[in-house]
Order: structure tokens, then sequence, then C-alpha cells
């Protein structure tokens, strides 16, 4: 992906969220990866 896309990306995502949903969003993606990591790194139930 070039900068111009991500620079587009984000500007759509700015539009339909408005700016004060931003930081609610990226918290909100943040903590969904952070459990995956917990999950892929917890050994496999018996």
């Amino acid at each position: 992906m070039s900068i111009l896309e991500i620079v587009l990306i984000g500007v759509i995502v700015v539009l339909i969220f408005g700016g004060k949903k931003i930081p609610e969003l990226m918290k909100g993606i943040g903590r969904s990866v952070k459990e995956f990591k917990n999950a892929k790194n917890e050994p496999p139930v018996k």
C-alpha cells in the first residue's frame, strides 16, 4: 500500500466515524489485538 492509499483510507474513516469516535475505535482495536495475542500464547485446553 502506498502512502496515498493509507491517507485516503484515513480520511474516509474520519468522515464516517467523526473525529470524536476515532480514539474509542482505536482503543477497541488495541484491546482486541491484546486479547488475541494473549489467547494465542495460552496453552491449548484439553
